[in-house]
């Protein structure tokens, strides 16, 4: 079994895929080809705004949101400890302090409770300014966006959404990548919707700030690509991806609703084995990832143990919260800070997942955590 069928997806969209890539070879324009206006049309129609912007990869699209809000030395970032590194590294590529509010363990995301607590006790003389929030859509479920849009407002940060999971999630009417001043998101292979290496998009409803964020995209670019206003980035969508992403983005609708099928049979055959996750009604998420909670840790290492000698992979998404890795350790986090995020970095794992998944497959990996 796979733990993202990758294979199974490029079989059934093969034809396509290999056309929109002979389109690219025959033209030449490898490098903003028209391959990549087309796909950041699509993408920006899907998720309901009127501007996308591609770019080179997901961490470059959280740098590229922060450089166009003017955020760096002497700012901070509030966004939550349970997240890729990438989210915070992007904050502190910029030369801004990242610090965090706890999680909801219903969901992963950041707690909008928490959040408004942290930002009624910072502190600018002793941890910068606090200039935005970085939300981030875990595991393919958007953050409780009800609440944190207002909250931002009435402080007057701004909000980047960190849609690089989420990118199919909705909100109700709302898609993922249509919240806060700047949404990102990432094209890795494994995310839900994924091309066949890195790339990454950013999604505006501000026209100034869209034109800055290709401006600093392509080495701070002006009228052409010898007249640069600003240092900038070489962060551009290679043609070739985009025309990858165009077919798969053609296909995502009926992986979407595949996605919902797969976990509903995980939700139907798990609850009771183990603390499976929830989504609010108001929601839909992409299902980036199933993620389910064990008893506790050593639970965990046995049932993922009994799966692994059934030939069934697994993974831990996260086993360190942000703010006890090594590389932050100037910023003197310590055990305790957040205890639910490292309650939950303790006795999560996660599951197979995909809209190519097999119910067989997961018919064989439910009655193996049975029988642990």
């Amino acid at each position: 079994m796979q733990f993202i069928d990758l294979k199974a997806q490029f079989e059934a969209i093969e034809p396509g895929i290999r056309r929109r890539i002979d389109q690219v070879l025959a033209h030449g324009h490898f490098i903003l080809g028209p391959e990549v206006a087309e796909l950041e049309a699509a993408l920006a129609e899907y998720c309901g705004v009127p501007h996308g912007v591609g770019c080179a990869n997901g961490t470059d699209a959280l740098v590229l949101a922060l450089r166009a809000l003017d955020i760096g030395a002497g700012d901070a970032v509030l966004t939550t400890p349970f997240s890729f590194f990438a989210t915070v590294e992007a904050i502190m590529l910029v030369g801004a302090r990242p610090i965090f509010a706890d999680i909801d363990l219903a969901t992963f995301n950041i707690d909008a409770g928490q959040l408004s607590a942290r930002i009624e006790r910072h502190d600018d003389s002793r941890d910068g300014r606090l200039k935005a929030v970085i939300t981030v859509d875990l595991f393919g479920l958007p953050a409780d966006y009800d609440r944190i849009e207002p909250l931002c407002a009435a402080h007057g940060l701004a909000l980047i959404e960190d849609a690089a999971q989420g990118f199919g999630g909705a909100v109700g009417g709302r898609k993922a990548g249509s919240f806060g001043t700047i949404a990102t998101t990432s094209f890795f292979p494994a995310k839900p919707l994924g091309c066949y290496g890195d790339g990454g998009a950013l999604f505006t409803r501000d026209a100034a700030i869209a034109q800055r964020l290709r401006s600093l995209r392509m080495h701070g670019r002006g009228q052409d690509k010898y007249d640069n206003v600003e240092v900038g980035y070489n962060s551009r969508l290679d043609t070739l991806q985009a025309a990858i992403l165009l077919e798969k983005l053609a296909a995502f609708p009926n992986e979407m609703a595949a996605r919902q099928e797969v976990a509903q049979r995980y939700g139907d055959g798990l609850d009771g084995l183990v603390t499976i996750p929830s989504v609010p009604p108001s929601m839909t998420s992409s299902w980036a990832q199933y993620c389910v909670l064990a008893e506790s840790g050593k639970h965990r290492e046995r049932l993922t143990s009994a799966l692994a000698s059934a030939g069934i992979p697994t993974a831990i998404y996260y086993a360190r919260p942000l703010h006890l890795q090594p590389a932050l350790a100037d910023l003197g986090g310590q055990l305790g800070d957040f205890p639910v995020a490292e309650d939950a970095a303790g006795r999560i794992f996660s599951l197979p997942m995909g809209p190519y998944l097999q119910p067989v497959d997961q018919d064989r990996l439910i009655a193996a955590l049975k029988a642990a």
